[in-house]
């Protein structure tokens, strides 16, 4: 059996490659929408993939498998969401490729998953095991490598179920999907589903789809796999659920990240059919003079150069986004995918640029140029601008003065923890990866502080808020700063 784990960083998400090398067949489970990593590997491998599963419908990332599914291969599928989440694209092959679906558009080949449901991509079989909770939905599979002789299953794929050392949140169709009332009885299928999962071997592998740093649980471990008995001794939320439905629900909804505004976007183009790619989008290089032109109003021009020269002079409407670790998250929430971008960007990284940025659906890239193109469009006519930044000395006094609008722009739980004491202007806390979604609670007449813990995400609420047309101020150093200079805090909830 050919076992390989496909990796993405900066969303924290792991797909596997798994094939037959008797037969030379394989299968991709979960998916990002670039899919021709998959292939380059499947090749190198001495196979070809001939089918894609999916463990759930997605809320970080676009799925590929219905770009596999366009190029071939075989689909296997969940079909236990109920009526709200059932995958509604399977029979429309062919109908996003373009702005005019086909005629008559055709089915996928594919395959709609019940609870036990096998089947066989060559000699390798693969079980389904419905686990809702995380998601209706949602599935693990089973592996067993029959090619090799075994008549019991090597690992389990668990997708958004269990996380090494943590399990998949139960919220986010409450949350990220606007659905409401769902997290409490989803918290309850997720303990029942919980108890399927300790039934199993303690022998067995686990295989997640998430590692630390993803948003779809609040501790995953940095750990890229782990063992079924290994997590019953020392999973949190495991020891949490043998406590009972009452304490495990307190637990699991208890200090979850905020989901990122374009956590809703990715649950329904998946759910409903996320467009087909095709190949990459391959933007041209454009000139100083038709930088200059932009309107950056109405296109989103993506500023990738480092902060302290950004702040010190940008093309007026930009946004502030670093190609890092946070690149696809923020990009995912700060720019509509409607708008046509354009990259201000190290040749370098345009590649790793695009590949993050239609891996959460932002796929009108319309053109790149380098970062010392700013000044050539300067001259040629394009309108700069700046974001004032001030240190927490300067703060202090701005506030006294209570004519500062406070912006905290840190998760929620961390501005429960500790935040900047309230005052007569007013203190608002929305993660920055939210700000879409609060835009209407935020003044627009007002002098706005902007604050995260270092300076890094205020600086990127900065620019996102000053091409919306508010006058913005960056606090150098963020609230580590104002407390190491004696500003006054609140601590605990209100």
């Amino acid at each position: 059996m050919l076992f390989r784990m496909i990796y993405d960083d900066a969303l924290a998400q792991a797909a596997y490659l798994i094939g037959c090398q008797k037969t030379g067949e394989a299968i991709v489970i979960d998916p990002e929408r670039d899919v021709d990593r998959y292939h380059a590997i499947a090749r190198k491998e001495g196979v070809r993939i001939v089918a894609v599963a999916e463990t759930h419908i997605h809320a970080d990332y676009l799925s590929g498998a219905r770009e596999l599914a366009e190029q071939g291969a075989k689909l296997y599928v969940s079909a236990m969401g109920g009526p709200d989440w059932t995958y509604r694209w399977l029979d429309k092959k062919g109908g996003s490729t373009s702005d005019r679906p086909p005629a008559e558009p055709r089915p996928y080949d594919h395959v709609e998953l019940k609870d036990g449901t096998t089947f066989k991509i060559g000699n390798i079989q693969f079980k389904a095991i419905h686990t809702p909770g995380h998601t209706p939905e949602h599935v693990c599979f089973l592996v067993t490598d029959l090619g090799g002789g075994a008549t019991e299953p090597m690992g389990i794929a668990t997708g958004d179920f269990v996380f090494v050392g943590d399990v998949g949140r139960p919220d986010l169709l409450e949350t990220a999907a606007g659905q409401a009332g769902m997290a409490a009885s989803s918290a309850k299928l997720l303990h029942h589903s919980i108890a399927k999962f300790l039934d199993l071997p303690d022998y067995l592998q686990v295989w997640p789809a998430h590692g630390s740093g993803s948003a779809c649980g609040k501790a995953l471990g940095a750990v890229p796999q782990t063992t079924v008995g290994y997590e019953k001794r020392v999973n949190p939320a495991l020891r949490a659920a043998a406590q009972g439905q009452d304490r495990f629900s307190s637990y699991v909804l208890s200090d979850q990240p905020d989901p990122p505004s374009y956590f809703a976007r990715m649950k329904r183009e998946n759910r409903d059919g996320p467009a087909v790619l095709g190949s990459l989008p391959k933007p041209p290089k454009v000139d100083a003079r038709a930088l200059a032109a932009l309107d950056t109003q109405k296109v989103a021009l993506v500023d990738t150069r480092p902060w302290d020269q950004f702040v010190a002079g940008h093309i007026r409407g930009s946004l502030s986004l670093l190609v890092n670790a946070q690149f696809p998250t923020e990009g995912g929430s700060l720019i509509d995918p409607a708008e046509d971008v354009y990259l201000i960007i190290d040749p370098a990284k345009l590649d790793e640029a695009i590949r993050a940025l239609v891996r959460v659906g932002i796929d009108r890239i319309g053109g790149w140029a380098p970062p010392d193109a700013v000044n050539e469009a300067v001259a040629a006519g394009a309108r700069v601008a700046k974001i004032a930044e001030i240190d927490a000395a300067a703060a202090k006094d701005r506030i006294a003065a209570g004519k500062t609008f406070v912006l905290d722009v840190r998760r929620l739980g961390e501005h429960t923890e500790a935040r900047v004491k309230d005052h007569p202007a007013g203190i608002f806390n929305v993660s920055h990866t939210r700000l879409s979604t609060a835009l209407d609670q935020i003044p627009k007449d007002a002098d706005i502080l902007v604050h995260c813990r270092g300076g890094v995400r205020s600086a990127r609420a900065c620019a996102y808020l000053q091409r919306r047309g508010h006058t913005v101020t960056n606090l150098a150093g963020g609230f580590m700063a104002w407390e190491k200079a004696g500003g006054s805090v609140e601590r605990g909830a209100k």
